[in-house]
């Protein structure tokens, strides 16, 4: 008797396509833990030279890639721009905090819940300065 599998996933289009693409590329170099790490690997973002950054507070140029920089006391800081909650992203507030429309959390100015239902903190991302002055940030895979 054959048992079937009653295992759904629900993929969205972009992400089948991704993991399509990766299938193929592993299968091509003969090597299906390429997959496992395309999945879990972290980009560099080049934000930009860090002059581009002068004053305090909240820089959201790069909301859309996930993450804030945030000036403070003269240093640079990337904070997740991504809801700890159902990873919608969150809007900047004029007062340092931060909103997420879809459900309510907020953050304060140092990625703290303030109200739920997000649970856990805004997670800082690493930063670095290269030889020719630009902020990167590293940002983990969606």
């Amino acid at each position: 008797m054959k048992e079937e599998s009653n295992l759904k996933i629900n993929l969205g289009r972009r992400h089948f396509l991704r993991l399509s693409s990766l299938w193929c590329a592993a299968c091509a170099a003969g090597n299906g833990n390429a997959i496992a790490a395309a999945l879990t690997s972290e980009r560099m973002v080049d934000a930009g030279p860090i002059g581009n950054f002068s004053h305090d507070g909240v820089h959201d140029k790069f909301r859309g890639l996930g993450f804030f920089v945030i000036r403070r006391q003269g240093k640079l800081l990337a904070l997740s721009a991504v809801c700890t909650h159902k990873k919608c992203k969150l809007a900047a507030e004029t007062d340092g905090s931060f909103y997420c429309d879809c459900h309510g959390s907020t953050f304060d100015p140092s990625g703290k819940v303030t109200e739920g239902p997000a649970k856990r903190d805004l997670p800082f991302l690493s930063t670095r300065v290269n030889e020719h002055g630009h902020l990167l940030v590293r940002v983990p895979a969606e």
